[in-house]
């Protein structure tokens, strides 16, 4: 039998092998604000999210074909399913309600995460979710996209802090962002727990530009969320948060929810 590090590595090769040739273009994703944890579904067990962000005050310009953020609604759905205890798969179903009023199809996302097998205490969970992308160009001027998200997380000694962590590496395959290199756009959250009840805590969410060509502060998108996580109950899940956009290229302010059934 294969070891448990090599096991969950195998899932990982095909993926890997698109990305290594994957250059790219970069924004930060307007339908998934979410940090990872390092938590997936059981093995067998299947699940669902509602993702819904509102950008109130947000940019009025964009690359065409893109249309600007500013009053767009975006609504998501994301099944998922747990194959093993360390190897989860989803998808991203996404749609817009534009400033108008029009509502539009806004693209597909596949992922596939693999978690490093939890110690006993399961404060320290390690992780990686690939994901390739088909937007409408009005939602990316490049169509297809590509993510890698390292996941590192840590709860505190009695469990009243939970940090995470996700360096993303985001990448175009094709389009007119395919000359860049990959953009940096780290993601974080910080959390205190009244167990049982709820956590509450900040998210950061940046896009930095090209890794080893970043671009100037003014031009990087940076937002910090205030949040709150429902824990009272057993197969609901509620994550609900207000952003306020850091820099002159940011969205001045989002709300988010976040809506799961297990």
């Amino acid at each position: 039998m294969l070891k448990p590090v090599t096991r969950w590595t195998v899932p990982l090769i095909a993926a890997v092998g698109v990305l290594c040739n994957a250059s790219a273009g970069h924004a930060l994703d307007a339908f998934e604000v979410q940090v990872y944890d390092g938590t997936a579904n059981a093995a067998g067990q299947s699940g669902i999210e509602l993702h819904i962000n509102t950008v109130a005050s947000g940019r009025r310009d964009a690359v065409a074909p893109e249309l600007p953020p500013n009053h767009q609604t975006h609504l998501t759905i994301e099944p998922s399913f747990g194959i093993t205890r360390w190897w989860e798969l989803g998808a991203y179903l996404q749609t817009t309600i534009r400033p108008d009023g029009g509502f539009d199809y806004s693209g597909v996302k596949l992922r596939s995460k693999v978690l490093w097998p939890a110690a006993p205490t399961d404060r320290y969970r390690v992780g990686v979710n690939v994901e390739i992308s088909s937007l409408p160009p009005a939602y990316d001027r490049d169509r297809w996209g590509a993510e890698l998200r390292p996941i590192l997380a840590y709860t505190t000694v009695g469990g009243r802090f939970a940090f995470a962590f996700n360096p993303i590496v985001d990448m175009n395959p094709a389009g007119k962002g395919g000359g860049q290199a990959p953009a940096f756009e780290p993601a974080l959250s910080a959390v205190f727990i009244a167990e049982g009840l709820l956590s509450a805590g900040i998210e950061y969410y940046g896009d930095l530009g090209p890794i080893g060509h970043f671009d100037p502060l003014r031009e990087q998108q940076q937002i910090i969320f205030e949040v709150v996580n429902v824990l009272r109950w057993k197969r609901i899940e509620l994550n609900a948060g207000v952003g306020e956009g850091l820099t002159s290229a940011s969205n001045r302010f989002v709300a988010k929810i976040i809506l799961g059934l297990q």
